[in-house]
């Protein structure tokens, strides 16, 4: 019987937490588990053998867009999961998302509630980014004011997680997908080798007309588990973010919105100086910014 839902984990570095994602998916009824190995250098491959899960074992590390793409061509159910190695969902919270987008046609993919350990809510509705908001976090207004729309992507107040309805972007840690929406519009954008695909790829979504929502009934725990050393992914982070103005801001908003994230990775090095591996993280960011063309 051909599955309801294509469930896609790409893995790096993933050994300690990837088992505790796959192993319950694999479990689940109607549901295919691909996952992604994008050349780890550790045995996180050798975690899940004897799980139901078909393994890509990708020749090289291509970015989290990439080995998405990669396993969700590999099954043709009506509808993607993407799951991060290192968040868990159970067999009610997928339901609940299921029934997201069987009630919304119009939608082209739905986020769930994500709790951090300790059942921290994690605050994964987002606004699209944009010069304002990048300046402002760049001197800490977000800081000053921090559920103030113009000030921070994030939407920091609780009380929005409370309510399921529309949100311009949710977090790529989990999400799940109208798979005909998604190949629609060209699946997730390889350019964006960490951080960005999932705001690209919910900025695409809505351009395309289909809607984006968020489903608090829905709870997925993040349980942790960091793939790469401290600062090593924050130039990705701002070379996304440029790349990502570039693409929907054109030219000369890319360019404004260089010089706020290379602002704001300079004045976040002035507040590490204790911490030289976070320091060099952002110098490096604030080159990265800058040298996107």
């Amino acid at each position: 019987m051909s599955a309801l839902v294509d469930a896609v984990v790409v893995s790096y570095r993933s050994a300690e937490t990837l088992r505790g994602c796959v192993e319950p998916l694999a479990a689940m009824p109607d549901v295919a588990v691909t996952v992604v190995d994008n050349a780890s250098p550790d045995d996180s491959v050798a975690t899940i053998a004897g799980l139901d899960v078909q393994l890509i074992e990708s020749p090289r590390n291509g970015g989290f867009s990439y080995g998405c793409n990669l396993g969700a061509a590999e099954g043709a159910a009506p509808y993607l999961l993407f799951l991060n190695p290192d968040a868990r969902i159970d067999a009610a919270a997928l339901q609940h998302l299921l029934d997201v987008l069987r009630a919304h046609p119009e939608a082209g993919l739905v986020g769930p509630r994500l709790l951090e350990p300790g059942d921290e809510l994690a605050f994964s509705r987002r606004r699209f980014p944009s010069n304002g908001s990048t300046f402002a976090q760049a001197v800490f207004l977000h800081r000053v004011w921090p559920q103030a729309d113009w000030t921070d992507e994030l939407v920091r107040d609780p009380a929005a997680y409370e309510h399921a309805g529309e949100s311009e972007w949710v977090s790529g840690a989990c999400m799940l997908v109208r798979r005909e929406a998604f190949e629609a519009i060209g699946g997730f954008d390889e350019r964006f080798f960490l951080y960005c695909e999932d705001t690209d790829l919910c900025r695409r979504m809505w351009d395309a007309g289909h809607s984006v929502r968020f489903e608090p009934s829905a709870v997925v725990r993040h349980v942790g588990g960091a793939s790469s050393e401290v600062g090593a992914t924050q130039a990705i982070l701002a070379r996304s973010r440029v790349l990502y103005a570039r693409k929907h801001d054109g030219a000369f908003g890319a360019r404004v919105h260089a010089m706020g994230v290379a602002l704001g990775e300079a004045t976040h090095a002035a507040t590490a100086m204790s911490r030289p591996a976070s320091r060099r993280g952002h110098m490096a960011a604030a080159r990265a910014a800058l040298s996107v063309r």
